[in-house]
């Protein structure tokens, strides 16, 4: 399914609903004590909500910036894995109180070197079951960094770290060889993660400036490489300034589930019917309808976000106005209202309607793009 960036589509919500929530604080120009660069930084007044996170500017991309293209396959998983740890660290670091920044301590050749230390050895060459026995189960280390601001400086107070680990291990006996593939239980990988993450802090302890911050760390388990849908994180720690040791974890109960789906049916018959209901509807309306793809959020088995995009070939604006009005009522009449919902209309060259209503709200929004 089509990502469409959630900044823009949050853009354009508040375009169409609501203006920015404003700071008091004017903008200022201050010394980043703390940067490894040490160059200042203007921190924005405005943000998109009260629970987004501001960023510090000029905006620093990660120090490691590249590697989760590179390391992770799946691009649902790219997405998930950066949005979700965010999603996990305001537990720990309040947007209403920290600003975001990109990793800028774990470098590129620092991410590389501590994946392929931390992943089992093979010999080139070995047999098929050597490679079996011994899969690389991680795949990426993503950092993120939050910073407060004081008085006369900015410094950092909080660092999260994605583990990113594979459910399924792909791996070739010789180079340009037949592709193989593993399966990775979710009790080896999280039994893997858990050990990785203890060494990951050690060595994290061991960088200057990072002795006494506070620091969350989450394992994320990716889905295979073809998936419609990202895989999810299922379990994180908070390990206070100064520790040095993991005592315990927090399990995360978080899936992502594909509409239509055998597994949808299994696992949420509800929602499914629901959602099969509006595909019916749909082709009722409009005979150029050939299917939607949706993907359901769930958190502790209750959807938190239903996101269904419905690609259609239209013949003029007038075919996009009516169907988007259309879909419109649909929404209103069929989707119960205690989860976020998103309608993602396009033809085969853009995105051409989206409707959106917050969980909680009565009257989505709408907006046709030109």
């Amino acid at each position: 399914m089509k990502k469409f960036n959630i900044a823009l589509l949050c853009t354009l919500f508040l375009l169409a609903s609501c203006t920015p929530s404003v700071q008091d604080d004017e903008d200022k120009v201050v010394q980043k004590e703390e940067e490894p660069t040490g160059q200042p930084s203007i921190v924005p007044t405005y943000k998109l909500s009260e629970d987004d996170y501001r960023v510090v500017l000029p905006y620093r991309t990660s120090k490691a910036r590249g590697a989760t293209t590179n390391q992770i396959a799946n691009r649902l998983d790219i997405d998930e894995v950066e949005q979700g740890l965010m999603r996990h660290s305001k537990e720990y670091f309040d947007p209403n109180e920290v600003y975001f920044e990109e990793g800028q301590y774990l470098d590129l050749d620092t991410v590389y070197s501590w994946i392929n230390e931390l992943n089992p050895k093979v010999e080139e060459g070995s047999e098929k079951e050597v490679y079996e026995d011994n899969p690389r189960y991680l795949s990426h280390i993503l950092e993120q960094n939050f910073i407060k601001r004081n008085e006369d400086s900015v410094e950092l107070v909080g660092l999260s770290i994605g583990l990113a680990l594979k459910s399924q291990y792909r791996f070739q006996t010789e180079i340009g060889g037949t592709y193989y593939y593993k399966n990775i239980p979710k009790a080896d990988m999280l039994e893997k993660g858990r050990e990785v993450a203890q060494t990951v802090l050690e060595r994290v302890r061991q960088m200057e400036g990072l002795q006494n911050i506070p620091i969350m760390i989450a394992i994320y388990r990716e889905e295979e490489r073809g998936s419609a849908v990202p895989g999810n994180f299922v379990a994180k720690t908070f390990i206070e300034q100064g520790e040095m040791s993991i005592d315990d974890w927090e399990g995360i109960e978080e899936d992502y589930i594909l509409f239509p789906s055998n597994e949808a049916e299994e696992k949420y018959f509800d929602d499914a019917q629901i959602v099969n209901t509006f595909g019916v509807e749909v082709a009722e309306f409009f005979p150029n309808y050939v299917g939607f793809i949706g993907e359901g959020f769930y958190v502790n088995e209750q959807l938190q976000k239903l996101t269904i995009e419905v690609p259609i070939e239209f013949n003029g604006k007038a075919e996009i106005v009516g169907f988007a009005q259309y879909t419109y009522g649909l929404v209103k009449d069929k989707f119960p209202n205690n989860y976020d919902i998103e309608i993602q209309i396009t033809s085969s060259e853009k995105l051409e309607a989206y409707i959106y209503r917050e969980a909680g709200k009565e009257n989505p929004v709408v907006h046709l793009f030109d």
